[in-house]
């Protein structure tokens, strides 16, 4: 049997409870400890983040050596320079921006894994982006949303901020 308070291990025939004191009384029943289900998934919430953001970071620097070698030279070795001009600056402006996405990544990740009041909204907007993102994004997008969209996990996910800043 558990507290209802603080969720400790107690006997059957105990009158107060060893972590919290609170007091029992007689013919009451004690029952499991709610589960917080933002607490259970946040951790690896966060570390999926850190890691889908690892992910388009590295693709980022790969498209952007890409853009800056092999089609840097591609308008000079088609002998059509008109035509294939625009390719080496628009692979570029993508890499900055798959590169943009990896940096929110990080940022709401670690957030997540602090419990800053402010990662909960990041996270889910970069939810909505990742979507997009198949297969790894989808599925981590699929997941923060099912963690973090609930409106009860907008209750717990404060209630472990405020704790987490307390302490």
């Amino acid at each position: 049997m558990f507290c209802d308070k603080c969720g400790a291990t107690v006997q059957g025939d105990q009158r107060f409870c060893s972590r919290c004191g609170k007091e029992f009384a007689p013919g009451t029943m004690m029952g499991f400890p709610r589960r917080n289900r933002v607490a259970e998934h946040v951790r690896l919430l966060g570390i999926l983040w850190l890691a889908l953001s690892a992910l388009n970071a590295v693709g980022a620097v790969v498209l952007f050596i890409l853009a800056n070698t092999l089609f840097a030279r591609l308008p000079e070795i088609s002998g059509h320079p008109e035509s294939t001009a625009w390719l080496r600056p628009f692979l570029a402006v993508i890499a900055y921006i798959i590169a943009a996405k990896a940096a929110a990544g990080f940022f709401a990740g670690w957030g997540l894994l602090q419990r800053e009041p402010w990662a909960r909204l990041v996270t889910i907007i970069l939810a909505f982006l990742a979507m997009f993102n198949i297969p790894f994004g989808t599925a981590v997008g699929i997941y923060t949303l099912w963690v973090l969209l609930p409106a009860e996990s907008d209750a717990e996910y404060a209630e472990q901020a405020r704790s987490v800043g307390a302490a």
